[in-house]
C-alpha cells in the first residue's frame, strides 16, 4: 500500500508539472496567435496569407505581390495600434494586480490613486486650449503624476508614514477633485467642437495611434512593466501586515513608492495616448489568479500575457462590430462587469 501511495503521489506531482508547463506554453503562444490574427480584423478585411506576406517582406526589405493599400493598412494603421493595445493591456493588468496585492483589496484598480482622473484632466485641458497631440500627451502624463503626488501628500497630512488605508482614502479625494475639474472643462468647452472631442477622447480609443505615439509611450510603459517585474518578489511581502513585512527586513515605504511610481507611469502614459480605459486592471488580475494562483512571482507575468490579449480582443471588436468605432471603455465595461459578477458568484467575495 505504501508503494502504491508513493506512485500515486509521484503521478500527481507529474500531472501538476505537466499542467503548469501547458499553462506556460499557452501564456506565451496566445499573445502571438492573437497578434497575427488581429491584422485581419477591421472594416477593411485582409486575408491571413497577405498579412504574413506583407510582414515578411517589410521585415526583410523584399518586394511582394500585394496591393499597396493592404500594406498601408497593415504597416501604418494596424501594426502600431496592435502593439499599443498589447502594451497598454499588459501594463494596466500588471498595475491592477500589483496594487491589489499591495493594498490587500480585490476592488483596487490602477485608477485608485487618482492618476487616471488627473491624466484625464490634463488631456481635457490641453484639448481645450490647443489641438497639439504632443501637448495633450505631455499634459496627461504630467497631471497624472501630479495627481499621485497630491494623493501621497494628502495621505501624510497627519505626519509620519502613509498607511495603505490613508493612501486609498487620499486617492478617492484626489479622483473626486480632478473629476470635478474635468466636468468644469466640459462645462466651459465649445459644445460644437471641443466638447465632443473631449468626451470621445475620455471614453478611450486606439483609433489615432501612430508609430510616433508608440515611440514616445512605449519606453515609459516598458519602464513601469520592468519595474513591477523586478518588484514582484517583494509584492508577496507587501501584501502582509506592516509589522510582518518589517520583520522580514523590507523597507515598506520605499517598496511602496517604487510600486506606486511604476503603476503611475504605466497608467498616465496609457491615458495620455488612448484615454481612460476601465476594468482591465480590475478584472484581469482575478482571472490570472484562477489560472496561476496568488503568488506575484507567477501572477504578474500571467497578467502581462492575458492583459495584452484581452485589450487586443476588445479593440478588435471595437473596430469590427459596427461601421463607426466603439469607444474602448464601453466594451471593457460591457464585458468586464458581467464577468466580474460571475467571479464574485463563484468566489463568494473571498479574497486570498
Amino acid at each position: 500500500m505504501k508503494l502504491f501511495s508513493q506512485i500515486a503521489s509521484q503521478e500527481s506531482v507529474q500531472n501538476k508539472y505537466r499542467i503548469s508547463i501547458i499553462v506556460k506554453i499557452m501564456l506565451v503562444a496566445l499573445p502571438i496567435v492573437v497578434f497575427f490574427i488581429s491584422f485581419c480584423f477591421g472594416r477593411y478585411g485582409i486575408s491571413p496569407q497577405n498579412v504574413i506576406k506583407i510582414l515578411w517582406c517589410n521585415a526583410f526589405g523584399l518586394k511582394g505581390d500585394y496591393a499597396p493599400i493592404d500594406a498601408s493598412v497593415v504597416m501604418t494603421l494596424r501594426f502600431p495600434r496592435i502593439l499599443m493595445c498589447m502594451l497598454v493591456g499588459a501594463g494596466l493588468s500588471m498595475s491592477g494586480a500589483a496594487l491589489q496585492g499591495m493594498f490587500g483589496n480585490p476592488l483596487v484598480s490602477p485608477q485608485i490613486l487618482g492618476v487616471s482622473a488627473g491624466a484625464g484632466f490634463g488631456a481635457a485641458l490641453a484639448i481645450l486650449i490647443s489641438s497639439s497631440v504632443f501637448l495633450i500627451q505631455s499634459m496627461a502624463v504630467l497631471f497624472g503624476i501630479g495627481a499621485v503626488i497630491l494623493t501621497y501628500t494628502i495621505s501624510r497630512i497627519k505626519g509620519g508614514n502613509s498607511s495603505v488605508y490613508m493612501l486609498v482614502l487620499a486617492g478617492v479625494i484626489t479622483s473626486a477633485f480632478f473629476e470635478a475639474l474635468i466636468s468644469t472643462i466640459k462645462f466651459v468647452a465649445d459644445p460644437f467642437s471641443k466638447l465632443p472631442t473631449i468626451t470621445y477622447w475620455l471614453m478611450g480609443s486606439m483609433a489615432s495611434v501612430t508609430w510616433d505615439d508608440l515611440l514616445i509611450v512605449a519606453p515609459i510603459i516598458g519602464f513601469g512593466i520592468v519595474g513591477l517585474l523586478i518588484m514582484r518578489w517583494r509584492l508577496n511581502v507587501l501584501s502582509l501586515d506592516d509589522d510582518e513585512a518589517r520583520s522580514m527586513g523590507i523597507n515598506i515605504n520605499k517598496s511602496r513608492i517604487i510600486v506606486i511610481t511604476a503603476c503611475t507611469l504605466i497608467t498616465a502614459a496609457a491615458v495620455s495616448v488612448c484615454g481612460i480605459v476601465g476594468w482591465v486592471g480590475l478584472v484581469i488580475p482575478h482571472i490570472c489568479r484562477i489560472i496561476v494562483g496568488s503568488n506575484h512571482k507567477n501572477l504578474l507575468p500571467a497578467c502581462l500575457s492575458v492583459g495584452a490579449v484581452y485589450l487586443l480582443l476588445i479593440d478588435n471588436l471595437a473596430r469590427s462590430l459596427v461601421s463607426t468605432e466603439i469607444p474602448l471603455s464601453i466594451l471593457t465595461a460591457l464585458v468586464g462587469a458581467p464577468f466580474f459578477a460571475y467571479l464574485l458568484k463563484h468566489s463568494g467575495g473571498q479574497w486570498s
